[in-house]
Protein backbone atom coordinates (compact mmCIF):
# COMPACT_ATOMS: atom_id res chain seq x y z
CA UNK A 1 0.00 0.00 0.00
CA UNK A 2 1.47 3.56 -1.14
CA UNK A 3 1.66 5.60 2.16
CA UNK A 4 -0.82 8.23 2.49
CA UNK A 5 0.61 12.47 1.50
CA UNK A 6 0.24 15.11 3.37
CA UNK A 7 -1.82 17.67 1.46
CA UNK A 8 -0.39 19.00 -1.55
CA UNK A 9 -1.85 21.29 -4.81
CA UNK A 10 -3.70 19.66 -7.81
CA UNK A 11 -4.48 21.72 -10.95
CA UNK A 12 -7.15 21.39 -13.74
CA UNK A 13 -5.66 20.18 -17.14
CA UNK A 14 -9.27 19.02 -18.91
CA UNK A 15 -12.83 18.60 -18.14
CA UNK A 16 -15.32 16.94 -20.52
CA UNK A 17 -19.37 16.59 -19.66
CA UNK A 18 -20.35 13.70 -21.19
CA UNK A 19 -23.49 13.02 -19.98
CA UNK A 20 -26.01 16.20 -18.34
CA UNK A 21 -25.27 14.81 -15.09
CA UNK A 22 -21.59 13.60 -15.35
CA UNK A 23 -18.07 15.46 -15.74
CA UNK A 24 -14.59 13.67 -16.42
CA UNK A 25 -11.82 15.84 -14.85
CA UNK A 26 -8.04 15.45 -15.08
CA UNK A 27 -5.71 16.79 -12.55
CA UNK A 28 -2.16 16.83 -12.11
CA UNK A 29 -0.15 17.46 -8.96
CA UNK A 30 1.18 21.58 -9.43
CA UNK A 31 4.56 19.62 -8.45
CA UNK A 32 4.66 17.90 -11.63
CA UNK A 33 5.32 14.80 -9.28
CA UNK A 34 3.29 11.35 -10.39
CA UNK A 35 0.37 10.61 -7.76
CA UNK A 36 1.36 7.42 -7.16
CA UNK A 37 -1.28 4.90 -5.92
CA UNK A 38 -3.07 2.00 -5.90
CA UNK A 39 -6.02 1.09 -8.54
CA UNK A 40 -8.69 1.08 -6.51
CA UNK A 41 -7.76 4.15 -4.55
CA UNK A 42 -9.56 7.88 -4.14
CA UNK A 43 -8.05 10.93 -3.30
CA UNK A 44 -9.55 13.84 -1.17
CA UNK A 45 -10.13 17.20 -2.50
CA UNK A 46 -10.15 19.93 0.23
CA UNK A 47 -13.46 22.83 -0.60
CA UNK A 48 -14.84 25.35 0.81
CA UNK A 49 -18.13 25.73 1.57
CA UNK A 50 -20.47 29.24 1.17
CA UNK A 51 -19.38 30.15 5.09
CA UNK A 52 -15.89 29.38 4.64
CA UNK A 53 -15.64 26.05 6.17
CA UNK A 54 -13.76 23.41 5.01
CA UNK A 55 -15.07 20.24 3.32
CA UNK A 56 -13.31 17.55 1.93
CA UNK A 57 -14.89 15.46 -1.35
CA UNK A 58 -13.10 12.35 -2.40
CA UNK A 59 -13.08 10.36 -5.54
CA UNK A 60 -11.49 7.15 -6.73
CA UNK A 61 -8.85 7.18 -9.23
CA UNK A 62 -10.28 6.22 -13.39
CA UNK A 63 -7.05 6.12 -14.89
CA UNK A 64 -5.14 2.95 -16.33
CA UNK A 65 -1.60 1.81 -15.36
CA UNK A 66 -1.07 0.34 -19.35
CA UNK A 67 -2.55 4.31 -20.22
CA UNK A 68 -0.61 6.39 -18.72
CA UNK A 69 -1.76 10.51 -19.27
CA UNK A 70 0.81 12.93 -19.83
CA UNK A 71 2.07 15.06 -18.17
CA UNK A 72 1.43 12.80 -14.44
CA UNK A 73 -2.07 13.87 -15.15
CA UNK A 74 -4.99 11.30 -13.26
CA UNK A 75 -8.69 11.05 -13.79
CA UNK A 76 -11.61 11.06 -11.78
CA UNK A 77 -15.71 10.87 -12.82
CA UNK A 78 -17.97 13.14 -10.74
CA UNK A 79 -21.39 13.18 -10.81
CA UNK A 80 -23.34 16.61 -10.58
CA UNK A 81 -25.43 16.21 -7.54
CA UNK A 82 -27.77 19.45 -7.54
CA UNK A 83 -27.22 21.99 -5.40
CA UNK A 84 -24.03 19.76 -4.82
CA UNK A 85 -20.77 21.38 -3.52
CA UNK A 86 -17.89 19.71 -5.47
CA UNK A 87 -20.38 19.83 -8.42
CA UNK A 88 -20.81 23.89 -8.17
CA UNK A 89 -17.21 24.42 -7.80
CA UNK A 90 -15.78 21.62 -10.06
CA UNK A 91 -17.84 22.26 -13.25
CA UNK A 92 -16.96 25.74 -12.91
CA UNK A 93 -12.94 25.71 -12.03
CA UNK A 94 -10.96 27.40 -14.81
CA UNK A 95 -8.87 25.09 -16.37
CA UNK A 96 -5.23 25.98 -14.37
CA UNK A 97 -6.59 26.89 -11.17
CA UNK A 98 -5.64 24.73 -8.20
CA UNK A 99 -7.20 23.03 -5.27
CA UNK A 100 -5.47 21.40 -2.47
CA UNK A 101 -6.07 17.87 -2.19
CA UNK A 102 -4.54 14.63 -0.09
CA UNK A 103 -4.38 11.01 -0.49
CA UNK A 104 -4.06 8.16 -1.65
CA UNK A 105 -6.65 6.65 0.23
CA UNK A 106 -8.65 3.73 0.57
CA UNK A 107 -8.17 -0.22 0.77
CA UNK A 108 -10.98 -0.79 -2.08
CA UNK A 109 -8.27 -2.53 -4.11
CA UNK A 110 -6.87 -6.03 -5.87
CA UNK A 111 -5.61 -8.54 -3.09
CA UNK A 112 -2.78 -10.37 -4.77
CA UNK A 113 -3.32 -13.04 -2.52
CA UNK A 114 -6.80 -14.17 -3.85
CA UNK A 115 -7.74 -17.71 -5.05
CA UNK A 116 -10.89 -16.97 -6.63
CA UNK A 117 -11.70 -18.54 -9.72
CA UNK A 118 -14.17 -15.57 -10.86
CA UNK A 119 -14.74 -11.92 -9.26
CA UNK A 120 -18.12 -10.40 -9.31
CA UNK A 121 -18.03 -6.25 -9.63
CA UNK A 122 -20.96 -4.45 -8.89
CA UNK A 123 -21.00 -0.60 -9.34
CA UNK A 124 -23.64 1.76 -10.24
CA UNK A 125 -22.82 5.34 -11.92
CA UNK A 126 -19.23 6.74 -11.36
CA UNK A 127 -18.83 3.77 -8.15
CA UNK A 128 -17.37 1.63 -11.05
CA UNK A 129 -14.14 4.26 -11.71
CA UNK A 130 -11.66 1.86 -9.51
CA UNK A 131 -12.57 -1.13 -11.79
CA UNK A 132 -11.10 0.98 -14.69
CA UNK A 133 -8.39 1.09 -13.32
CA UNK A 134 -8.15 -2.16 -11.97
CA UNK A 135 -8.31 -3.30 -15.46
CA UNK A 136 -4.36 -4.05 -16.20
CA UNK A 137 -4.26 -5.78 -13.47
CA UNK A 138 -7.81 -8.10 -14.37
CA UNK A 139 -6.53 -8.57 -17.92
CA UNK A 140 -3.93 -10.31 -16.64
CA UNK A 141 -5.38 -12.78 -14.20
CA UNK A 142 -8.16 -13.16 -16.98
CA UNK A 143 -5.25 -14.40 -19.42
CA UNK A 144 -4.75 -16.91 -16.47
CA UNK A 145 -7.52 -18.03 -16.65
CA UNK A 146 -9.25 -15.74 -13.99
CA UNK A 147 -13.38 -14.53 -15.18
CA UNK A 148 -14.43 -11.33 -14.59
CA UNK A 149 -18.36 -10.34 -14.26
CA UNK A 150 -19.38 -6.37 -14.19
CA UNK A 151 -22.64 -5.01 -13.04
CA UNK A 152 -22.89 -1.58 -14.13
CA UNK A 153 -25.82 0.27 -13.17
CA UNK A 154 -27.21 3.96 -13.90
CA UNK A 155 -30.47 6.26 -14.72
CA UNK A 156 -30.00 6.09 -18.19
CA UNK A 157 -27.11 4.77 -20.63
CA UNK A 158 -25.66 8.25 -21.28
CA UNK A 159 -24.99 7.91 -17.28
CA UNK A 160 -22.66 4.66 -17.48
CA UNK A 161 -19.31 5.97 -17.40
CA UNK A 162 -16.51 4.41 -19.49
CA UNK A 163 -19.21 2.06 -20.60
CA UNK A 164 -17.55 1.96 -24.31
CA UNK A 165 -13.84 0.54 -22.82
CA UNK A 166 -15.93 -2.30 -21.26
CA UNK A 167 -18.19 -3.01 -24.11
CA UNK A 168 -14.74 -3.42 -26.55
CA UNK A 169 -13.02 -5.71 -23.56
CA UNK A 170 -16.06 -7.87 -23.32
CA UNK A 171 -16.00 -8.12 -27.34
CA UNK A 172 -12.17 -8.87 -27.11
CA UNK A 173 -12.10 -11.21 -23.98
CA UNK A 174 -14.38 -14.19 -23.60
CA UNK A 175 -13.70 -14.20 -19.89
CA UNK A 176 -15.14 -10.58 -18.70
CA UNK A 177 -18.41 -9.67 -19.14
CA UNK A 178 -20.54 -6.78 -19.11
CA UNK A 179 -23.78 -6.31 -18.09
CA UNK A 180 -24.65 -2.79 -17.90
CA UNK A 181 -28.12 -1.91 -16.02
CA UNK A 182 -30.49 0.85 -16.62
CA UNK A 183 -33.22 1.71 -15.00
CA UNK A 184 -35.52 4.50 -16.59
CA UNK A 185 -34.99 4.58 -19.88
CA UNK A 186 -36.10 1.24 -22.03
CA UNK A 187 -34.71 0.18 -24.60
CA UNK A 188 -31.41 0.91 -24.90
CA UNK A 189 -28.90 -0.11 -27.56
CA UNK A 190 -26.24 -1.63 -25.24
CA UNK A 191 -25.16 -5.25 -26.08
CA UNK A 192 -26.55 -7.47 -23.08
CA UNK A 193 -27.81 -4.21 -21.33
CA UNK A 194 -30.57 -5.13 -18.49
CA UNK A 195 -33.09 -3.07 -17.40
CA UNK A 196 -33.36 -2.64 -13.46
CA UNK A 197 -31.66 -2.38 -10.75
CA UNK A 198 -27.70 -3.84 -10.51
CA UNK A 199 -29.01 -5.81 -7.28
CA UNK A 200 -31.62 -7.47 -9.31
CA UNK A 201 -29.33 -8.98 -11.37
CA UNK A 202 -27.19 -10.64 -9.06
CA UNK A 203 -29.12 -14.52 -8.97
CA UNK A 204 -28.41 -14.93 -12.80
CA UNK A 205 -25.05 -14.58 -12.45
CA UNK A 206 -24.98 -17.83 -9.57
CA UNK A 207 -23.03 -16.29 -7.07
CA UNK A 208 -20.86 -19.18 -5.75
CA UNK A 209 -19.11 -18.18 -2.45
CA UNK A 210 -16.52 -21.04 -2.68
CA UNK A 211 -14.98 -19.60 -5.80
CA UNK A 212 -16.05 -15.51 -5.91
CA UNK A 213 -15.19 -12.61 -4.83
CA UNK A 214 -17.39 -9.50 -5.12
CA UNK A 215 -16.68 -6.04 -5.01
CA UNK A 216 -18.98 -3.66 -4.37
CA UNK A 217 -18.75 0.54 -5.15
CA UNK A 218 -21.68 3.12 -5.28
CA UNK A 219 -25.18 3.90 -4.58
CA UNK A 220 -25.80 2.60 -0.32
CA UNK A 221 -28.88 1.32 -1.38
CA UNK A 222 -27.42 -0.93 -4.15
CA UNK A 223 -24.68 -1.89 -1.74
CA UNK A 224 -26.60 -2.68 1.14
CA UNK A 225 -29.22 -4.62 -0.89
CA UNK A 226 -26.29 -6.42 -2.84
CA UNK A 227 -24.33 -7.26 0.16
CA UNK A 228 -27.31 -8.70 1.95
CA UNK A 229 -27.80 -10.71 -1.25
CA UNK A 230 -24.72 -12.26 -1.46
CA UNK A 231 -24.15 -13.02 2.27
CA UNK A 232 -27.83 -14.51 2.31
CA UNK A 233 -26.28 -16.51 -0.53
CA UNK A 234 -23.32 -18.12 1.94
CA UNK A 235 -20.28 -15.17 0.81
CA UNK A 236 -17.72 -14.63 4.52
CA UNK A 237 -16.51 -11.29 4.94
CA UNK A 238 -13.45 -12.24 3.70
CA UNK A 239 -15.22 -13.14 0.03
CA UNK A 240 -16.93 -9.03 0.29
CA UNK A 241 -15.81 -5.92 0.02
CA UNK A 242 -16.97 -2.57 -0.01
CA UNK A 243 -16.96 1.08 -0.97
CA UNK A 244 -20.14 3.12 -0.39
CA UNK A 245 -20.60 6.74 -1.92
CA UNK A 246 -22.92 8.95 -0.25
CA UNK A 247 -24.74 10.37 -2.91
CA UNK A 248 -25.63 14.38 -0.77
CA UNK A 249 -21.92 15.01 0.10
CA UNK A 250 -20.10 12.96 -2.94
CA UNK A 251 -17.72 11.22 -0.28
CA UNK A 252 -16.54 7.35 0.02
CA UNK A 253 -16.56 5.76 2.65
CA UNK A 254 -14.96 2.22 2.70
CA UNK A 255 -15.45 -1.18 4.69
Amino acid sequence: MFAVSSAFDIVLSAREQVAPGLLRLRFARADGQPLAHQAGQFIQLHLADAQGTLQRRSYSLANRSDQPLPGNQFEFAISLVPGGLAAGLLSTLPIGASVPASGPLGRFCLNPGDSNRRYLLLATGTGVSPYRAMLPALIERMQQGLEVVLLHGARTADELPYAGEFLALAAAQPRFVYLPCVSRQWPVDLPAACQGHVQEQLARLNPDPAHDIAYLCGNPAMIDAGFALLRAAGFGMPRLRREKYLSLSGQAAGA
